[in-house]
């Protein structure tokens, strides 16, 4: 699961928090060599303060979100700021092809790119799109599992629960 990241903002970055069937995402946007992109998505608590998208992309991004809570099918499509390390760019890679309702523990990830459970781990814990890139398919071979240092009162838990119900893998 993505935790919030807290990092300084460039000055083009624009952030929004939307309402999400079991809280809120964080949305923001950037501008990369000329191109609006999405920067990261935050998972978050229901008590935070509601913001609307500033740009078109942002507004794209919650319609599909919407579109994915009416529909767990629902194929995102929106561009993405390039993140990672290309160790990281293969595991998040992988997990996009896992299809809604499936899921995969972290160590046949692991064996698909000829990695460690742990390493697999680690990428999905940096993934800066959850829901695009959907972490929470991936789940630990005796149970649910997941990236969740520092989860006060277990919100990403809560959020990997709602999310597999929701996509019928649970």
């Amino acid at each position: 699961m993505k935790l919030p990241m807290r990092h300084s903002s460039s000055k083009s970055e624009k952030y929004c928090v939307i309402s999400a069937p079991f809280g809120r995402l964080g949305i923001a946007t950037d501008m990369v060599d000329g191109s609006l992109m999405i920067s990261r998505v935050d998972y978050l608590p229901a008590d935070k303060a509601l913001s609307a998208p500033q740009n078109a992309l942002a507004r794209e991004l919650a319609r599909q979100c919407k579109l994915y809570f009416k529909n767990p099918a629902h194929q995102f499509d929106v561009p993405l700021k390039p993140r990672g390390t290309i160790y990281q760019q293969q595991v998040w890679h992988c997990i996009r092809d896992i299809p809604s309702g499936k899921t995969r523990t972290y160590g046949e990830l692991a064996g698909d790119i000829r990695s460690g459970a742990r390493a697999v781990g680690g990428a999905c814990g940096a993934n800066p799109y959850p829901i695009i890139t959907p972490c929470h398919r991936v789940v630990s071979s005796a149970g649910l599992g997941g990236f969740m240092k520092e989860d006060s009162p277990g919100l990403y838990r809560q959020i990997k629960i709602w999310l597999l119900k929701h996509e019928g893998a649970l």
